[in-house]
Formats: C-alpha cells, structure tokens, sequence
C-alpha cells in the first residue's frame, strides 16, 4: 500500500540529525509522498534544496498567518519570483487564525487575498491553514472565484463548512487529532465526508498522533494516523491507502 503525507515540517532543523533516516523509514512503509510547506521566507531555500535532494519531498512555498508580524511586502514579491521556479507543487501553507487573538487580522487577510491572487495567476493549487476562519476564508475564494482547488489542512470545521470547501476542489486533511478519542467532533467528520474528499497528514513535527509517546511527530506516524482512519471508517485498509493517495496526488497535480 502506498501513502501520501500531505503536511510534514521535514525541513524544520528539529529533524536535522535524522532526517535521512526518516525519509527511508517512510518509504519502508510505502510513505513515498511527503508535502514540504513553506511558512516565513527565510525558510524557503533550505526547504527546497531538502525537495531537490529526496524525490519523495515535494515543496509549497507560502507565508503563514502564524508568523504576520514578520512577513513583509517584500516577501510577497519574492514568492511571486520563487513560484516561477520548479521544484513547486503548491502555495501554502497560507490562510487566516483567528484563534490567536494577538495576530493583526486585517493584515493577515492581506496576506492571504494577495497569495490566493498569486496562486490562482499561476495555477497552483493552496494548503490552507484555517484557525476560527473558516467562514471568511470560504468568502474570500468565493469573492476571488479560486478554482485551482488545495487542501484545507488539519480540518476542523463544521460539515457545512467541509461542504462549502468540496465544492470549490479542496480535500480536507485530517491526522493526529483524529486519533483521539476525546475528539468527537474531528472522528464524526473522517466517518461522514466522502473518502474522496480525504487526504492524510501528520503536521510533524506537530500533533503527535495519541499512540506515541514520542513528544516529536515524524512522517513515519503517519502510519499511526492511517490505522485510526481506517479504524472510523467502513472501507478496507486497501481502499482507503488507495483514494487518499490518489485524492493527494490529484490535487496536488503529482503525477
């Protein structure tokens, strides 16, 4: 069985001294496919030398709401030039959070609007991070008419909202939350939206699934996060590492 890690931090320096390792490890367990998203600027370069070294690495270049305060004009102009030049696959990780009250809001939705103006200019697909945003997300690609699709990463809003983000060609993804028990409302959405709206993820080094005791995630416990989905839902193990690779390598535009 093949698998797809839709949102792995590989490159983040916490990964330094095994990340050879991981890789292997990965593709041991059919991991061949792991996404590199980019948060500040400055990372880009080291992200992208990572991909062009590992052909299991592919790269999204963006400038994450997380980290405003430190994103310049400037570095929007820089992204438009990085996105010219391959290895790319998509823009991300971009979006709105609205959860962290001391982020500047109005700037983060410039931002966002200017790189939703960029991808769709050169056809790349998005990996949305979406925290309490996810009503004036949706509005801002309705009023941008965004139709390049993407993947709506750690998905936790309503069915409505998934509904909404299905319709304009985005695939939810789900990991380690999932894994929980206590995450009843995360587990009643993976058992309701359609398997071919799915993708998995681990957001490593991030959201340690609850089975490790590990308190670093790696591209490897995707593996963990698998089983539970597999566990939530009714179709085969075979099936679902099926469509989930190749919701991925759709969206994602992977041949």
């Amino acid at each position: 069985m093949e698998l797809f890690d839709t949102h792995c931090h590989l490159d983040f320096s916490v990964f330094d001294t095994d990340r050879k390792f991981l890789i292997e490890k990965s593709s041991e367990n059919g991991i061949n496919n792991i996404l590199l998203p980019g948060i500040k600027k400055e990372d880009w370069r080291i992200l992208r030398m990572h991909v062009a070294l590992n052909k299991s690495l592919h790269a999204a270049l963006g400038l994450h709401p997380m980290f405003i305060d430190e994103h310049t004009e400037q570095h929007l102009h820089d992204l438009e030039m990085a996105l010219n030049l391959p290895p790319v696959v998509a823009v991300g990780e971009i979006g709105l959070d609205f959860y962290d009250k001391s982020l500047d809001r109005e700037k983060q939705e410039i931002f966002f609007r200017a790189q939703l103006k960029l991808a769709k200019a050169k056809r790349f697909p998005v990996i949305l991070h979406v925290r309490k945003a996810h009503d004036e997300v949706i509005k801002h690609l309705g009023l941008l008419q965004f139709e390049e699709g993407g993947i709506v990463h750690a998905f936790n809003g309503s069915l409505q909202h998934a509904k909404s983000y299905i319709s304009k060609g985005f695939k939810l993804g789900f990991g380690g939350t999932m894994t929980y028990a206590r995450s009843v409302k995360i587990r009643e959405l993976v058992k309701t939206v359609p398997l071919e709206s799915i993708v998995l993820e681990t957001d490593a080094p991030d959201m340690v699934p609850s089975s490790s005791s590990s308190k670093r995630n790696t591209p490897v416990h995707l593996l963990d996060n698998f089983r539970v989905l597999c566990q939530l839902r009714e179709e085969s193990a075979e099936e679902i590492a099926r469509v989930t690779t190749h919701n991925a390598k759709k969206v994602l535009r992977i041949d």
